[in-house]
């Protein structure tokens, strides 16, 4: 059996949306959808996703357009320098505006094969609440309502069909440099793992984690902090899918050890194979070589590929072009292949 590979998440969108009127912008973000699912299929890739063309970016698509929001909210430092900047609640109840199944919907009309679909975690919402509380809202109220809205934003996805359902959890390599004694992180964990467990296990079989040191503007938000002191609590998530960032990892051997003492017994691990901020395009053969490193610590049967992180997760189409990310996609899907035929799979 092949070893599966999957996208991510955002790949940089056409410069046809960034010019259309708003008027032209549903059709126009139509075809970008289109031309991102059946590119995907002619590189091989055996499931797709929309590449997020639609969504403003992989945190606001379910506030987008919430009345109850100021631009103030928490800021997220990367290494760079520059900054993003989440928006701030300032009254409840809390309620999402979108639904991720809206988007993977729109994908299936172009798909021929699987779709996987992208959500944010709830505990990177949990960060749009004020530090100063909200009168009349407390924080436990806000925390039960946001519970209830990311329960429904993946059950709309899998009552639709996806492939499986990918909780974006980027900030928690963050929350480790935010709190090195861990206290954020775990209540960060515990508060997305109230969610999970609303879920069969079953259920949990098409639930994945994505986690990755941040990747926007050729520039990450928290690679030096040790994978180490992550990986062992990443896996007390209740899921049954793992998507890990590891192409850019500086001692990746290191860490699929890690990876291959915590996993949990009836979860994979998909491996990321590909550094989504390096305008070098990997090679085929880079890739296999990747996987087969994997592969000395992680068992076939439980390993996937994947690349780091989406490409464009803030709406960012110029730091890597479309071209670049297609390019690297299809190194990552034959390396795959490479590496299984290799393995005799």
């Amino acid at each position: 059996m092949p070893i599966p590979t999957e996208p991510i998440g955002s790949i940089p969108r056409p410069a046809e949306l960034s010019a259309v009127s708003p008027s032209e912008m549903s059709a126009a973000t139509d075809r970008a959808v289109r031309d991102t699912v059946q590119r995907l299929e002619e590189l091989g890739s055996p499931v797709v996703s929309d590449g997020e063309q639609s969504k403003p970016s992989f945190v606001t698509y379910a506030v987008a357009g919430l009345p109850a929001l100021e631009p103030d909210g928490a800021v997220i430092p990367f290494a760079d320098g520059h900054q993003r900047q989440l928006p701030r609640l300032t009254e409840g109840p809390f309620r999402y505006t979108h639904r991720a199944g809206e988007y993977l919907r729109a994908a299936q009309r172009h798909a021929s094969v699987p779709v996987k679909q992208a959500v944010i975690a709830p505990s990177m919402l949990s960060l749009l609440y004020p530090s100063g509380g909200i009168d009349g809202y407390p924080r436990q109220a806000f925390l039960d309502d946001l519970v209830n809205e990311a329960e429904t934003d993946i059950r709309s996805c899998l009552d639709a069909g996806a492939h499986v359902v990918q909780l974006d959890f980027t900030e928690a390599r963050l929350a480790l440099k935010l709190d090195p004694s861990g206290g954020l992180l775990g209540d960060l964990i515990a508060l997305n793992n109230q969610v999970l467990d609303r879920f069969s296990s079953q259920e949990r079989a098409r639930i994945g984690v994505h986690t990755c040191p941040g990747a926007d503007q050729d520039s990450t938000h928290s690679l030096d902090v040790d994978y180490a002191a992550l990986l062992p609590r990443l896996f007390q998530l209740n899921a049954g899918v793992f998507y890990l960032q590891m192409a850019s990892e500086s001692d990746p051997a290191r860490a699929l050890r890690i990876v291959a003492e915590h996993l949990p017994a009836d979860a994979r691990a998909f491996i990321g194979v590909i550094d989504p901020i390096d305008p070098a395009i990997e090679t085929p053969e880079q890739v296999r070589d990747r996987v087969l490193t994997a592969a000395r610590y992680i068992p076939a049967d439980r390993l996937g590929t994947c690349d780091d992180c989406g490409f464009a997760p803030f709406a960012d189409d110029t730091s890597t072009s479309r071209e670049t990310a297609f390019a690297k996609i299809a190194a990552r899907v034959q390396g795959t292949a490479l590496a299984a035929e290799q393995l005799g799979l």
